[in-house]
């Protein structure tokens, strides 16, 4: 055992939460009071958050191939020092444009994630490897719950500015932990960065996400919109023409290709969907108007999601044990039956309170299981030197999913309203419940598809390769850079 190896887990996902988690949520509950203090519009203050998205989702992969490749320690400390830094800029910010470049700079943190898994992997035996993920990915629900709880008094008593704050407050000395406890290790001989593709691949993701996140605001048929897409779809062409001819690339494709690997996407995807349409469908609800809604306040609606939340960490600790005994296909199945079956459940029945508790526990449990196997799937199909670069595209895909969660969610509501010509209908909610339900139906059919193992120190079975052998050599490649 390492020095310090009973508290890296803890450490690390307290970091994840901190550094990502935490630092993304706890601007949502401040969101009209950050827009009354920069003197800004809705629009303007929504982009604090779609900043940090953009950023995470673009820098994570980047950051777990780098840890891939310099060894991840080095890179988790420079994360861990931009990402504290961007907090403190935003945390000052007193105009819009300084608040957006902290905001974008502390979505680095996200890359916390994918270099913890490859610390894990490298530090402990596979059989701890899958109870330390989970744990990690539980990170994600503790995150949004904690900053609901403090978002009142802090902001009550101390004011908004101060609840950008809370992260910086923890990480500090976290990072000075991780300093002192993560062990190094050397990085790879010969390791040299696909510049040509992080350019690329930054490109498209960037005008991709922008049409996702902006689309309701400029319209989905509008020309900023389309063009976006547009170019979106040029630059990701031209990405996967380089990655297939560089010696080394950011995202190999035939990694991609990997079953345990795309069904784990794939999955990850429709999760990041259900997570983030229950974020949007469940506090709409309560807060409308009796007739269709419940005529809540802000309090109650976060009140809601604080037990989803919590039921969420609880699975996401829980998933390793349950890994021993079924394997991480059998935990994405449960996942997948326990979110669609509480989406299910609030589709039919939400005439009361106590049914939107139980659906949102339901679908919270699901979703806690469902992370931590996607996350097990993935870094068991692939080697050790690649577990950063695969867990970081995982946690981009599953960010993806969430805009689009965000996004479809929110067109469904307001259709709902137009076609009635006032607020938006009970036949609204009902059908973004049942979407989401289906599509994790559709969850269900990928772990299905997964392969079948016990855990991640169980024998692989041959069906798990469906490419290449692992080791065989690659073909001569044209250099883009170095």
């Amino acid at each position: 055992m390492v020095r310090g190896g009973r508290a890296l887990v803890p450490l690390l996902a307290f970091l994840g939460m901190m550094a990502y988690s935490l630092s993304m949520a706890v601007v949502t509950p401040a969101l009209p009071l950050l827009q009354h203090g920069l003197r800004t519009t809705p629009a303007g203050a929504a982009w604090a958050l779609t900043a940090m998205t953009l950023s995470a989702a673009v820098s994570t992969p980047v950051t777990g191939r780098l840890g891939d490749l310099y060894g991840p320690r080095r890179v988790l400390l420079i994360v861990l020092a931009v990402a504290t830094a961007g907090m403190v800029v935003a945390a000052c910010a007193t105009t819009l444009p300084v608040m957006l470049a902290g905001r974008a700079l502390g979505g680095i943190g996200g890359g916390v994630f994918p270099l913890a898994y490859t610390i894990i992997r490298e530090v402990f035996p596979p059989a701890r490897t899958a109870s330390a993920i989970g744990l990690m990915s539980s990170m994600l629900g503790l995150g949004g719950a904690i900053s609901w709880c403090l978002a009142g008094p802090v902001i009550d008593h101390l004011g908004w500015r101060w609840l950008l704050w809370v992260p910086v407050a923890g990480l500090v000395p976290a990072a000075l932990a991780a300093w002192w406890i993560v062990p190094a290790s050397p990085p790879r001989a010969g390791a040299r960065i696909d510049w040509w593709g992080a350019a690329l691949f930054a490109g498209w993701l960037v005008a991709a996400l922008t049409a996702l996140t902006q689309g309701m605001s400029w319209g989905w048929a509008s020309p900023g919109v389309l063009g976006l897409l547009g170019l979106a779809a040029a630059l990701a062409a031209l990405w996967l023409w380089v990655e297939t001819r560089v010696a080394e690339p950011l995202v190999d494709p035939r990694l991609m290709r990997r079953r345990g690997v795309w069904t784990a996407n794939a999955a990850s995807l429709l999760s990041g969907y259900a997570l983030m349409a229950g974020g949007v469908l469940f506090p709409l609800l309560v807060q409308l108007p009796r007739g269709t809604g419940f005529g809540g306040t802000a309090t109650q609606a976060a009140l809601l999601q604080l037990p989803a939340s919590a039921a969420m960490t609880a699975a996401g600790m829980s998933a390793g044990l349950l890994d021993r005994r079924l394997g991480s296909r059998g935990v994405l199945l449960a996942g997948a039956v326990l979110t669609g079956g509480g989406y299910a459940f609030v589709a039919l029945r939400h005439a009361a309170m106590w049914q939107l508790y139980a659906g949102g526990v339901a679908r919270g449990i699901g979703l806690g299981l469902a992370y931590a196997a996607v996350a097990n799937l993935v870094v068991a199909a692939v080697e050790a030197e690649q577990t950063g670069v695969a867990t970081g595209v995982n946690t981009l895909v599953r960010t993806v999913g969430a805009s689009l969660g965000t996004q479809v969610s929110a067109v469904i509501v307001a259709a709902s309203a137009v076609t009635a010509g006032g607020p938006p209908t009970e036949g609204g909610f009902t059908l973004g419940f049942a979407v989401s339900a289906a599509l994790m139906a559709a969850v269900l059919v990928l772990a299905l598809v997964a392969p079948r193992r016990r855990s991640l120190d169980g024998p692989e079975e041959p069906a798990e390769r469906t490419g290449p052998p692992r080791t065989c050599p690659r073909r001569p490649r044209t250099s883009f850079g170095g």
